[in-house]
């Protein structure tokens, strides 16, 4: 009996020891239920009731994190359609603004024939501010792009200032470039003005000497005109077109065509021309054309002697060809009538252009204006003096006449040579139409006696006066009356009347 006593004293010890330790487990059991089992399933059921709460967290985050994932797509969402309507929207203004640079382009070309300093400045500042716009919406687009994922907006942070030092260079290093392009072509302009004047020198010099050593007139009116040329003060602008100016023109006419026949000459016979053939082709088609005054024995003694100075023969051809349609303001290359609806206003525009011309290289001009009135003349008269069998016999094809019909200029030495010649023209017949009153212009016809007042000889005599029965054999150049009296003297190929 004692030891069931001791037995039931510790099994209620046992109970009050576990209550105290678990009163979850003690609250379930006060029923007077035995279920006061060992200490292991009441550590089991505790365990089993922390995982069901676990659970119950993970599903509750998890939908949260749904929410949020919800919430995030429709952001992005918004901002890709914000994007979208951005990058539209600036695409547009980059459409607009290259249109509007083409305008503005389109203008400074139109600004350079004729020439309009003032349309040229304000066109020069319309597509600088064309090309700034560019400049400033390439940078917006480029800040749109990266901002497109969060790595790029980091990486972005992270070179915010290299990217920004890289982005002015770009934008600055065109300008940069034209800057030095300039400063190129100004030291190139400051030789040229350099060369000039040494050349204004020399001449100055030598007409000096000329002068000094003897007290002889000139022979001719042009001869003082250019005396009172040199002695101009040094450094003086020229202000106004003049007759002088109109003389030294046309001295440059003369050695423009001078060196090209001399080159399509040799051309011709590297070619093995027959010249005395060739001469009288040119010859034949002249006397096609001739006063009636020519007779049958001049043109005879004609041919007979120009063989033996074929260059003044083909001269002749070149310059008939060059100087035709020269009373007329745009050589009938049009209908323009702007000399008589406004001539004051027409003078001034030739000389600003015959000015402006002056130092230009016609290849480079025409390479960048081929079609300006310019361009369109040369490439007429080129077609008018070399013949397609001339070309394919000197050069072995037509490919130059190929881009002179297309509207283009060939780079050859050739063609460079003839456009030498029709600037000279082009510049005497801007400079012709700027004189007030114009320069008349006047031809020697074949068999006229000689008049050393307005003509001149291009072959020397002995003693350097022409013999007396001397007659015109053919005209090698025109002639021009100027408005203050002087006269330019035809030059003319002289033969014997008998």
């Amino acid at each position: 009996m004692a030891s069931k006593v001791t037995n039931f004293s510790d099994l209620i010890q046992r109970v009050a020891a576990s209550c105290l330790l678990h009163p979850l487990a003690a609250g379930r059991h006060g029923s007077g239920e035995n279920r006061v089992g060992d200490d292991d399933d009441e550590y089991e059921f505790s365990e089993d009731h922390e995982d069901d709460e676990e659970e119950e967290e993970e599903r509750e985050s998890e939908e949260e994190e749904k929410e949020r994932l919800k919430a995030w797509e429709g952001m992005k969402e918004e901002v890709r359609v914000e994007r979208v309507v951005e990058m539209e929207r600036l695409m547009n203004e980059v459409f607009d603004t290259v249109s509007g640079m083409k305008r503005a382009y389109a203008s400074l070309q139109e600004a350079h024939c004729p020439w309009d300093p003032e349309k040229m400045r304000v066109a020069d500042v319309a597509v600088v501010g064309e090309l700034r716009k560019l400049g400033v919406l390439r940078e917006r687009f480029r800040r749109t792009t990266s901002l497109i994922g969060g790595s790029t907006r980091r990486k972005s942070r992270g070179r915010g200032r290299g990217s920004g030092v890289a982005t002015v260079r770009e934008v600055v290093a065109p300008y940069e470039a034209a800057v030095e392009e300039l400063k190129r072509e100004v030291k190139l302009r400051e030789v040229e003005v350099e060369n000039l004047k040494e050349k204004l020198r020399t001449v100055a010099v030598s007409s000096l000497s000329l002068t000094g050593t003897n007290g002889k007139k000139g022979s001719s009116r042009s001869h003082h005109s250019k005396r009172k040329v040199v002695s101009a003060p040094q450094g003086q602008v020229m202000t106004g077109p003049a007759p002088e100016v109109f003389e030294t023109a046309m001295k440059q006419v003369k050695d423009a065509s001078k060196s090209f026949t001399m080159l399509l000459l040799s051309l011709m016979r590297s070619a093995h021309w027959d010249i005395a053939a060739a001469v009288r082709s040119i010859e034949a088609a002249a006397n096609a054309t001739d006063d009636l005054t020519s007779t049958p024995a001049t043109i005879a003694a004609c041919s007979i002697v120009a063989t033996q100075h074929a260059k003044y023969a083909l001269e002749s051809y070149i310059c008939r060809k060059v100087f035709q349609g020269f009373d007329h303001e745009t050589f009938y290359m049009d209908g323009s009538l702007s000399s008589l609806l406004n001539p004051d206003q027409y003078r001034r525009d030739c000389f600003t252009q015959y000015r402006d011309m002056k130092a230009m290289d016609p290849s480079e001009l025409l390479g960048i204006m081929p079609t300006c009135h310019f361009g369109k003349f040369s490439s007429k008269k080129y077609l008018a003096v070399i013949h397609p069998k001339m070309e394919e016999s000197l050069f072995g094809d037509l490919e130059q006449r190929r881009q002179v019909l297309a509207g283009n200029h060939p780079r050859s030495q050739f063609y460079g040579e003839f456009l030498m010649l029709t600037k000279a023209v082009w510049l005497l017949h801007l400079l012709a139409f700027s004189l007030d009153p114009a320069p008349s212009q006047f031809e020697a016809s074949r068999g006229a006696e000689f008049h050393p007042q307005y003509m001149e000889s291009v072959v020397k005599f002995p003693g350097g006066r022409v013999p007396a029965g001397q007659i015109v054999g053919f005209p090698v150049s025109p002639g021009f009356k100027l408005g203050n009296g002087s006269v330019i003297r035809a030059r003319v190929y002289l033969v014997a009347r008998t």
